[in-house]
């Protein structure tokens, strides 16, 4: 299952030991390097502690993400890992995608995440203006970004995305669909062979 960033930012954190709301996401911290969420920022929390790093989620349900209590909340400081990432005031939303070529695709609006490991695996980038009339907006996947900077992300060539989508439309399937009516020509097998 996917989830939209949309869908975790303002999500609510649940703990179990006291059933109860210990603050809502704000903004997710995400590492350039993997393109992985690693922990959020919260707000509504009355403690100094406002970080949640995604290792202590139990779970993302529809309620929100679930911690075991708000003792797995930490302060910026206390994990050199997020600090260094936090001091690198890295987001995603808003940068630019281009291709190798420096052919401009768009921006990123969206992006979406397996929410077992909050691994981004598809950005969804809006078209400009001209491109938008045929395409307004682009879903790529993981595996076609090439480089992420501070300003740009970097993409394969657009020709080769655009042949590797038109070969995966031209697969035909080789089934054979066992409720389909025998055809004209149709030789049945020795066990299909007992209506004598």
């Amino acid at each position: 299952m996917l989830v939209t960033s949309s869908r975790l930012i303002g999500a609510p954190v649940l703990s179990l030991q006291t059933g109860a709301p210990v603050g809502v996401t704000s903004e997710p911290i995400i590492n350039p390097d993997t393109l992985k969420i690693i922990a959020f920022k919260l707000t509504h929390h009355v403690k100094n502690n406002n970080i949640l790093d995604v290792n202590s989620v139990r779970e993302y349900s529809n309620l929100g993400l679930i911690i075991d209590s708000d003792e797995e909340l930490i302060s910026a400081d206390d994990v050199v890992k997020i600090s260094k990432i936090l001091a690198l005031n890295f987001h995603i939303v808003g940068l630019k995608v281009e291709t190798k070529k420096g052919s401009k695709l768009g921006k990123v609006t969206d992006y979406t995440i397996t929410p077992d490991d909050f691994t981004i695996q598809q950005i969804i980038v809006r078209r400009p203006a001209i491109k938008a009339i045929i395409d307004p907006e682009l879903t790529i996947h993981r595996r076609e970004i090439t480089e992420v900077t501070d300003y740009k992300i970097i993409v394969k060539d657009e020709e080769k995305t655009i042949k590797a989508r038109a070969e995966k439309e031209d697969f035909i399937p080789n089934f054979v669909n066992p409720f389909r009516e025998k055809q004209p020509g149709y030789a049945p097998s020795n066990a299909e062979e007992t209506d004598d």
